[in-house]
């Protein structure tokens, strides 16, 4: 099978996770205790306002015809209008959605650069005290909840020695990617655990194998031998729990941006739960979840391209 092929098997085996990911959100969305319309009225509102404003979005009606509509509307674009904020949602999530967007690639690229060199250093210097000491750095920052990190980076870098903002994000480019690091170095530092000790084992499986013996045999330079039969072959695991991780990225950056005041999709989010924001939940829900199967089928279309026998 061709990696096309591949790709378009891929996207139509999407279209059954985006109807469960409707079903799911829909449910669980209406599993949340109390309703829309006391959130708005507060507690001196009237049952006659508390039936009318549940009349006007639709909630009094069965469930099975609100999920009909609810699936109707998401199709033709439209995912309401935010209760608390007067907005349409899909207008709210696009302005939001780029933060969050910009911090998660933020962090990617950071664990990234922390986890490839380390990882490298780790398994060439296997049982030895570079590998002992970064295996235990790097467990330190594994074993922390990410909240804690991000208030002791917080306390540390922004409160005490000023070098970095306290919150916000920022007008230029420039100014956003200040403003973001340290929110994406917080959910950098667990995740670039998890990917440097996979790599890790990867690079100590892959180093000893016959054809990178073959290699060497052949006079391949070290450094060709590394990136070429080592780093290529390694990167095949990586790349798979780097897409499963994203995730996690994703679920850790709406307390990342809580803890740091990021104007991003998280903080949005959790304003919309205190709220009972019905339809700014589902927005949202639905656009990280989309988001996190097309980071899946970009992680399948990678591991492909490394290793066709995926695609077979």
């Amino acid at each position: 099978m061709s990696l096309f092929s591949y790709i378009i098997r891929r996207i139509l085996q999407m279209v059954p996770t985006v109807v469960f990911i409707l079903i799911v959100t829909f449910v669980l969305i209406r599993m949340l205790p109390g309703d829309p319309a006391s959130a708005m009225l507060g507690d001196r509102g009237l049952d006659a306002d508390v039936a009318r404003i549940n009349a006007e979005l639709g909630i009094d009606k069965p469930i099975p015809i609100q999920f009909l509509y609810f699936v109707s509307r998401v199709f033709q674009g439209d995912l309401g209008t935010s209760i608390t904020l007067k907005l349409p949602v899909l207008e709210l999530i696009l302005q939001r959605l780029p933060v969050t967007l910009m911090l998660t690639a933020m962090a990617a690229v950071i664990a990234l650069l922390l986890a490839v060199p380390l990882a490298f250093v780790a398994a060439l210097k296997r049982e030895r005290a570079p590998d002992t000491i970064i295996r235990g750095a790097f467990q330190v920052g594994l074993s922390m909840p990410v909240f804690y990190i991000g208030i002791l980076l917080l306390t540390l870098f922004g409160a005490t020695l000023k070098w970095f903002p306290v919150g916000g994000y920022g007008e230029t480019f420039g100014d956003k990617i200040y403003h973001l690091f340290l929110p994406a170095l917080t959910l950098a530092l667990s995740f670039a655990a998890v990917l440097m000790r996979n790599l890790r084992a990867a690079i100590i499986g892959v180093i000893n194998a016959e054809y990178v013996d073959f290699a060497r045999s052949k006079g391949l330079r070290s450094y060709v031998i590394l990136f070429r039969h080592v780093l290529r072959n390694a990167m095949i695991s990586m790349v798979t729990l780097f897409g499963l991780q994203i995730g996690t990225l994703l679920g850790g950056a709406v307390i990342t941006e809580t803890v740091f005041a990021v104007p991003g999709a998280g903080r949005l989010m959790i304003d919309s739960i205190y709220g009972r924001d019905y339809p700014m939940l589902q927005g949202l829900t639905i656009a990280l979840a989309i988001l996190v199967s097309l980071t899946f089928l970009l992680t399948d279309i990678v591991q492909a391209w490394l290793d066709p026998r995926v695609a077979r």
